[in-house]
């Protein structure tokens, strides 16, 4: 679904208004890439069905929009779109209509007295310390390593370590520095001494090694963490094949419920095993709530009345 070709150019300058609109309010790059996608799918289904101008736009379509989404094939999968993918496509339609009333564009805004299911969450997938343990084992060298410090060792959220730089690691205070985490908000990690000698090591031994392989090194001398074998930033896709290498290699069951965000969820929970206080582990994971890190301590409590039986 993702070049589906509007025929209305006034369809097309409603896009590139909303997009600039995105941009204006400080959305970052992936979020004011995606939103627009979204929109436009919409636009498509709006052309499809003879809608010429979103002025006309009635509570009564989105709602069926709202069902031929539940009913779209997945384009990326076999079966449906998710609750939460369908989720995100009615956000992003609200921040259009939202916008468009506040412009004066549309009368009425569709949306106002409309409420849709929220998605369903699946309950957080945790590892066990054993498990930890094994991928650290199933770890070729430095740079798997440096993976599963980051995101296990450090909690990252996958954008967090992909925007990494070398600057923002401070290997002599054993600190490692997010400029801009989720909502661009910064914190300064703690780095266990163990962590910081994996990754001191990857920096010095393995880096440079990708780093000559790079069609510009001095640029990327001066940015990039986390390296691909060419040299360049590492991407989502190159990540998510190198941890499901590094859990094939530590051959732990069911591998396809590990992913970059499980070990997150995983040094939050064993953070709050050994005591260390909620708020604490807030300021560790970069949560504007408190409320968001006190998920943890029930996921916590769950897994450990299951332990109990």
């Amino acid at each position: 679904m993702k070049h589906l070709i509007l025929e209305s150019s006034y369809y097309r300058e409603l896009q590139k208004d909303y997009t600039r609109y995105l941009e204006r309010l400080g959305y970052d790059e992936i979020t004011a890439r995606s939103l627009p996608s979204l929109v436009r799918e919409f636009f498509y289904y709006l052309e499809r069905n003879n809608i010429g101008d979103i002025q006309k736009v009635s509570p009564r379509d989105i709602r069926e929009y709202y069902h031929y989404l539940k009913e779209r094939p997945n384009s990326r999968r076999e079966g449906t779109l998710s609750e939460s993918m369908i989720s995100t496509h009615i956000w992003a339609i609200r921040i259009l209509m939202n916008w468009l009333q506040a412009e004066g564009r549309i009368d009425a805004n569709p949306l106002s007295m409309l409420r849709f299911p929220k998605p369903r969450h699946k309950e957080r997938e945790v590892l066990t310390r054993k498990e930890i343990q094994s991928l650290y084992e199933g770890c070729g060298d430095y740079f798997d390593r440096s993976i599963i410090n980051l995101f296990y060792g450090c909690g990252l959220r996958k954008s967090e370590g992909q925007d990494l730089n070398v600057k923002d690691l401070d290997f002599s205070n054993k600190l490692l520095y997010v400029r801009s985490g989720k909502g661009k908000r910064r914190r300064v990690v703690p780095v266990a001494e163990k962590v910081a000698a994996d990754l001191k090591a990857y920096y010095h031994y393995e880096r440079p090694q990708r780093l000559r392989k790079s069609k510009n090194p001095h640029k990327q001398k001066q940015q990039a963490f986390m390296l691909n074998r060419w040299g360049e930033r590492l991407s989502g896709s190159v990540l998510w094949r190198a941890l499901r290498r590094i859990v094939r290699d530590a051959g732990i069951k069911d591998p396809h419920r590990i992913t970059l965000h499980s070990l997150r969820h995983s040094i939050a929970t064993h953070l709050l095993e050994i005591g260390l206080g909620v708020e604490q582990v807030r300021d560790f994971l970069g949560h504007s709530y408190l409320e968001t890190t006190q998920i943890y301590t029930r996921v916590n409590k769950s897994i450990s009345d299951n332990n109990d039986k």
